[in-house]
């Protein structure tokens, strides 16, 4: 997918956006950041196996469990603990920018929400409008929710952020005051929720567990800034990649968590619905990896063919996840459309066709970022 997608941006725009990046910046968050967008939309269009169910819906399932040893490279592109850690840190830039310059808690709070649900409620807006013409025709109307849920389903991280977003002046004041401290007081009520949901089962348990999951997520990306993890000597930044690989480890041998970190098809339980303590040991060795790269990587990012994707795909970054599964939805149509059938099984045919699954949604997602990336840009022209 990568910097093909995002046309929308012109080409002096986006030169000018190159050189205008302040010596000061953390290139290697930026970079995640994008990493972390594309490995998601990717993963979605060429690693998931859709196919039709007799009823006509869509099913979009993982053949992690058709591929022995599959799981282990989800501990890599399972990539959405690593986006929390990544906002935690650009969350507390942004917040220290906005206390420098006089700006309200409030304001900054809703400058940072109008950036995630602009091109959130644009997106809305046409499939609900879409929607509305369906069910107002001839005929029986299936919502999309009804026929293919898997479309929906990547939206769940927007709620999620959101909720992070918010509570920022909360969790940013508790790391202000006390970092590690936090951070261990998350582990502890993560392990008594583990302990508790093992013995009871409840809801509540499962889905407090989760929120505190993601939560230490976030705190994770502030003390990654606060205490320069990434500047920090090699035994240190192995340290944390050793630390979060023991703890998944032990979660996923000796604990018995799934050793996938996405839902496979088959498996009594996920690690990701709800969110389970093996997540924020995921988010530790994540974080360990990228340290261990961050001295080379900030090199590279210093030369313009690597920074130029990276501000590209920034600068659109909201845009093209929401609208990624649009463009795969308009590719299985089409491909339809020719009479072809969505094999349902991962045979050497369907990987043949992996190729078409990546350039093909990538040429829709171009032209549906070239029209609405505008939304994207509306939504970070500051306020007076």
């Amino acid at each position: 997918m990568g910097w093909r997608s995002v046309a929308a941006v012109p080409s002096q725009a986006l030169d000018r956006l190159v050189a205008a990046t302040p010596d000061a910046r953390d290139r290697v968050v930026d970079a995640t950041r994008a990493l972390c967008i594309v490995v998601v939309i990717v993963w979605h269009w060429t690693l998931s196996v859709t196919y039709r169910s007799p009823d006509g819906s869509l099913v979009m399932s993982n053949p992690i469990h058709e591929i022995p040893g599959a799981w282990l490279a989800t501990w890599v592109l399972q990539v959405m603990p690593l986006f929390f850690v990544v906002g935690g840190f650009a969350n507390s830039a942004a917040l220290e920018r906005a206390r420098s310059a006089g700006v309200p808690v409030r304001r900054f709070v809703g400058d940072r929400l109008r950036r995630l649900l602009y091109p959130t409620a644009a997106w809305a807006a046409v499939w609900l409008a879409g929607e509305g013409v369906a069910a107002a025709l001839p005929g029986e109307h299936r919502w999309i929710w009804q026929w293919f849920p898997g479309y929906l389903v990547p939206l769940w991280f927007l709620a999620v952020y959101a909720a992070m977003i918010a509570l920022v002046p909360l969790t940013f004041a508790l790391h202000a005051r006390a970092a590690g401290a936090t951070l261990a007081a998350l582990v502890l009520l993560i392990a008594a929720g583990t302990v508790l949901q093992h013995y009871t089962a409840t809801a509540w348990t499962q889905w407090g567990t989760a929120a505190l999951v993601w939560l230490f997520c976030h705190q994770l990306g502030y003390a990654w800034r606060g205490w320069d993890l990434g500047g920090r000597p090699w035994t240190v930044r192995a340290a944390v990649a050793v630390a979060g690989l023991g703890a998944l480890t032990a979660l996923t041998s000796l604990a018995e968590f799934p050793r996938s970190m996405v839902a496979t098809v088959g498996a009594p339980e996920s690690n990701m619905f709800p969110t389970t303590a093996a997540i924020a040991a995921l988010a530790v060795f994540q974080l360990g990896l990228l340290l261990l790269l961050t001295p080379a990587a900030r090199r590279g990012l210093q030369r313009p063919a690597w920074w130029r994707p990276v501000v590209a795909v920034n600068a659109v970054a909201m845009t093209v996840f929401v609208w990624h599964m649009t463009a795969y939805l308009a590719v299985v149509w089409l491909y339809e459309r020719t009479g072809a059938a969505l094999p349902p099984d991962p045979t050497a045919h369907w990987w043949g066709q992996r190729w078409l699954w990546l350039l093909a949604p990538a040429v829709v997602l171009a032209v549906l970022t070239a029209v609405f990336a505008r939304v994207e840009f509306a939504s970070r022209r500051r306020r007076p």
